[in-house]
């Protein structure tokens, strides 16, 4: 089953690319930590802290670029909201349907252990929630009029999200 050439791909209602959807959730959460610090009830040290914020900061770029380098060899489109030319269900996508805003979330979580920042963590369920409701919605209803059945049954196999 493929897209009629008449039929216009859905679009995605808010014209945000996802990677600055991560990164302005992020930078709304710096100057609420300035206004309202919120201290932790224990005390991590700055190193252990750091360490660990560039472990998971690279572990989710790793993540991400895979997925993305992946979309690339198979020579489709790597834009969120965009017709896919090709279905890719190897590399990353054999785990999960989204990779790249995996990684994105995992990498978001390491920025904020290097920064120690508290305020942007609080606020990533916000941008979980908008690429959960509004853009994945939007890209999966594109590739299951791309792809029909062969999307379907990729669906019932591999999760949204891990």
């Amino acid at each position: 089953m493929t897209m009629a050439a008449d039929s216009a791909p859905a679009r995605m209602p808010i014209p945000v690319p996802v990677p600055w959807a991560y990164v302005l959730v992020y930078l709304i959460g710096i100057p609420i930590e300035w206004t309202w610090p919120i201290r932790l009830p224990f005390v991590v040290s700055t190193t252990a802290t750091l360490a660990a914020g560039i472990a998971t900061f690279a572990a989710g770029a790793a993540i991400a670029g895979w997925g993305w380098l992946t979309f690339h060899k198979a020579g489709t489109t790597r834009v969120p909201g965009e017709v896919s030319s090709e279905l890719v269900a190897w590399g990353p996508y054999r785990f999960t349907r989204n990779p790249m805003y995996v990684g994105m979330a995992i990498a978001y979580v390491g920025e904020a252990l290097i920064q120690r920042h508290v305020w942007p963590l609080l606020l990533l369920p916000v941008v979980i929630a908008f690429v959960n409701w509004v853009v994945i919605p939007v890209e999966e209803r594109n590739l299951t009029h791309a792809f029909g059945d062969r999307y379907t049954d990729y669906c019932r196999t591999v999760r949204r999200w891990f």
